[in-house]
Formats: C-alpha cells, structure tokens, sequence
C-alpha cells in the first residue's frame, strides 16, 4: 500500500491493544555518528585475537555489521567467554552510539498519540536493552514505554531477530497473544519475527533500498511515520 490508503494501517491499529517498536529505524538512528562499521571492526579484532580465524566473519553481508558478527560467532560454537566479551563491547558500544543517536522523523508525535490513546507500548530490538534505556531517558520518552523494554537476551545471541524472542517476552509482560500486538519495523528480520507469531505488522522503509529489502511479505509498509499519525487522527476524529 501506499502512504495515501490510511484505511488498511486504521483496520491495523483498530485491532491492537498493544504496538511494539524495533528500535534502531523506527525510533533513531542509533548509529548517526557512532559508525557500525567500527563497531564491527572492534567486534572482528576481538575474535581475531581471541584467536578466531577472521574468514568466520568476512562475508559481505556480515563483517560491517555488528550484530551478525555476535551471532555468527555465538552460532559457531566459539567459547563462551569469547562471546562474552563481544556481547559486553558490543553493548558497550551501543550506548555510546545512544548518545548521539538521532530521533526518526516522526518517532515521537507517533508514540506520544499511542500512549495517550492507551495503547501498551513497548520496543522489541536486536540491540542492547541498556542503550534503549539510555536514549528514551535522554529523549524524554521513558514514561512512555514504562519498562517494556526488550532488547537481545545477552546469554544467547543466536536468540536475535528474525527469532521471535524479544517479541515472547513483550507478549508475556502484556499478558497479550500475538493477534493483540502490532510491531513495527524496518527490516526483514522484524517481519519474520512478527509472521514467525502471526503478529500484524507495519514496515517503515524510509526510502526505496528499504522498501525492496522488505519485499512484497510486507504489504503494508510507510515511508513517514507521520502517515501513521495521521492515520489515527482521522480515526480518532471520526469516532467521535
């Protein structure tokens, strides 16, 4: 659908009781002055001199990306305590990159409406659950999400999105089933979770790289957050 159909994301948001968040896109850009691509390079200097051999994590789709480099290794049945210490840097790193992070256009209007519609919120993410608390606290959004705060479980990384775990565990906290939730994401991983529970979900792709990433699985994706706003202003007005 496009941004200009609201009456597909009203029907969505009609039916949930509680909207759950990915955080990195949908909420900031974590990683607006704290490169990933460090990150990352920190990451595979560990497992390099933890005596890895770096060819684990030198495919193109994993060794600019921090996360996959965690769970490559956590999968690759390395010692724990190699795993240990990138869980421990990683998330580290994460809230440093939490302090410079830059709020997604439209983030906060959206979740400000939500909460005070009464929907439970709650962000469910593949990063630390320690640079979420950091970034809603210095952005003034803390009181919004309570603490459902779900971040990766740091004693498995292979737990990550596209497994639904971080999702379980918002679901438990809520004492909601799956068709009660919404989550909102911008990655694929994001969707399979949500498909993984049956949970209905929004894409943000803001822009057409992220759209295509998302694919045709995501059939309801926005391009502004603001459309989702407005979406629920219409449907708030004319309940009325």
């Amino acid at each position: 659908m496009t941004d200009q159909q609201p009456r597909e994301l009203q029907a969505l948001f009609a039916s949930a009781k509680c909207v759950f968040f990915d955080f990195d896109g949908p909420v900031c850009e974590l990683f607006h002055r704290h490169s990933s691509g460090e990150i990352a390079r920190l990451l595979t200097k560990v497992l390099v001199d933890g005596g890895s051999d770096p060819a684990l994590v030198a495919a193109s789709d994993i060794r600019d990306d921090p996360l996959a480099i965690l769970k490559t290794a956590a999968g690759a049945g390395l010692g724990g305590s190699i795993v240990t210490r990138l869980e421990d840097l990683l998330a580290q790193e994460e809230r440093r990159a939490a302090a410079s992070a830059e709020p997604t256009l439209g983030a906060y209007d959206l979740i400000a409406f939500l909460h005070g519609a009464g929907y439970k919120l709650a962000v469910t993410t593949n990063n630390s659950a320690g640079a979420v608390v950091d970034y809603l606290g210095r952005r003034g959004m803390a009181r919004y999400f309570d603490r459902d705060i779900y971040g990766r479980a740091p004693a498995d990384p292979r737990l990550l999105k596209p497994h639904p775990d971080c999702l379980r565990r918002a679901l438990r906290s809520t004492g909601r089933t799956a068709a009660d939730a919404l989550m909102i994401g911008d990655s694929p991983a994001d969707l399979e979770a949500a498909e993984a529970l049956g949970m209905p979900f929004i894409g943000y792709a803001k822009n057409s790289d992220k759209r295509a990433a998302l694919g045709a699985g995501a059939g309801v994706v926005v391009q502004q957050l603001q459309t989702l706003t407005d979406a629920l202003k219409v449907a708030s007005a004319d309940q009325c």
